[in-house]
């Protein structure tokens, strides 16, 4: 559960913080997600897809370290 604290009535700086860590969060992300329906085989590719590209990343940030790249 996200909470914000108001300090001193600044609200604008209270709904900056909040976007920020809802963001972080990914909740922005999966209510686009969740605003139609998504049909099983959909979030199958689409869940594939999101692994190869964590794996690559993971792939690329081990190349960067052991001085391949």
């Amino acid at each position: 559960m996200v909470q914000i604290f108001v300090r001193d009535n600044n609200v604008e700086q209270a709904l900056k913080a909040l976007k920020k860590k809802m963001q972080r969060e990914g909740t922005f992300r999966e209510m686009k997600r969740r605003k139609f329906y998504e049909k099983p085989s959909e979030k199958r590719a689409r869940q594939k897809a999101e692994a190869v590209r964590r794996a690559r990343k993971l792939m690329r940030k081990r190349q960067q370290r052991e001085g391949v790249i």
